[in-house]
């Protein structure tokens, strides 16, 4: 089949001599890929990695047991093709979306996996499998990703979709699932406010996700003028950091009632003052949820910004099937109106482009494009 490689740092290469996905296991899906998008860890596994890919050729996935080169792509949609004896929630015929997260659990789909006979990690055994210790990804080492024609994924995974939503809609699944599950750990309440801290891809996700809530206001603190253009088309009203400095805080409280302060903050950025910001903006009580993937290098935190007011800080860490569920009816009811989750998607390409017109532009044109994604049929 055809779709893209990844061979390692800057090396992606388009194929069409790529052996096709076959099933192999009882509870294993076979599923035409649709759409897939191309997501931010994508990016940093091809400028910086492999970072959740096998090191190297020599190196196999701690779930899969399977070495490079791999497919990338983890956000997609598609249709069913076949299903092993043992599955029941699917079927062929099916529009479906893949939850890709890999853990504990998935070891049992590989014959070869190093790790196959380990007992479960404390935290799948929690029913956490989103941090589990061994995590991993369709399409980022846990299986050929959805950068190709075909994918097999377990079908514990897989969620079928209304045929009314969109295929290429439904490629926003994932990471609106992503979102999702911040507002969820924040235990989000209908009527409140919500901060986001940045107007990325998962900035303007979680703003469509607090729709999905039904939050009573949403504020997007962004500097740069196109990221604040696109999260207005979702909704949020916008604010400026840039323009205020020192007083930012204090503007920012203005937005609420009484200036007392946000119900919940979301910091989509990662960097030291949007996490001071996304604590610092909070009521009495308030949450903040860290959504951001930080460098691994500490920071200086002050404990009494959230002890004097009894602050939470937390965070959030990928998805569960529930979320994914959870969205699938946002959309279906409207909640999360399609047309405007649409407004995310800035560039579709067919996969022999996918190189030099969908990793290239993301990486030139950052500020302008939300989700780009590919395609193995035309566009």
């Amino acid at each position: 089949m055809k779709g893209l490689l990844y061979y390692g740092n800057k090396d992606i290469r388009y194929s069409e001599d790529i052996e096709e996905p076959q099933i192999v296991n009882a509870n294993d899906v076979k599923i035409k890929v649709a759409f897939c998008g191309i997501c931010g860890t994508d990016l940093h596994e091809f400028l910086d990695g492999p970072i959740f890919f096998p090191k190297s050729t020599e190196d196999k996935d701690k779930i899969s047991g399977l070495s490079l080169p791999l497919c990338p792509g983890h956000e997609f949609s598609g249709t069913v093709l076949e299903i092993g004896s043992d599955v029941t929630n699917v079927k062929p015929g099916d529009n479906v979306v893949v939850e890709a997260t890999g853990h504990c659990i998935d070891r049992m789909r590989y014959k070869d996996t190093i790790q196959q006979d380990l007992p479960f990690c404390s935290s799948c055994k929690l029913g956490k499998p989103n941090c589990c210790d061994s995590l991993g990804f369709c399409g980022l080492g846990v299986g050929n990703g959805a950068m190709s024609e075909k994918v097999v994924y377990g079908s514990s995974h897989v969620i079928k979709i209304p045929d009314t939503l969109p295929l290429d809609i439904a490629a926003l699944v994932e990471p609106l699932s992503v979102a999702w599950h911040a507002v969820e750990i924040a235990n989000f309440k209908e009527g409140q406010t919500a901060l986001v801290l940045g107007g990325g891809p998962i900035g303007l996700a979680t703003i469509l996700a607090l729709k999905g809530h039904k939050a009573g206001k949403v504020i997007c603190s962004e500097p740069a003028l196109i990221r604040r253009q696109f999260a207005e088309k979702l909704g949020a009203q916008v604010f400026n950091p840039m323009d205020h400095k020192d007083d930012a805080i204090e503007v920012l409280k203005s937005f609420t009632e009484d200036n007392i302060g946000f119900d919940a903050s979301f910091d989509c950025s990662g960097i030291k003052i949007t996490y001071e910001q996304s604590i610092d903006a909070l009521r009495t009580s308030g949450i903040a949820v860290n959504v951001a993937i930080w460098p691994n290098k500490p920071i200086a935190v002050n404990p009494m910004t959230l002890t004097y007011h009894e602050k939470v800080s937390t965070g959030s860490m990928c998805y569960v099937v529930k979320d994914f569920e959870q969205v699938i009816d946002a959309l279906d009811k409207k909640l999360i109106d399609p047309e405007v989750a649409k407004h995310l998607i800035t560039g579709k390409f067919n996969l022999r482009d996918g190189i030099a017109k969908g990793f290239q532009q993301l990486i030139d044109h950052k500020e302008s494009n939300v989700k780009v994604l590919v395609t193995p049929d035309e566009v």
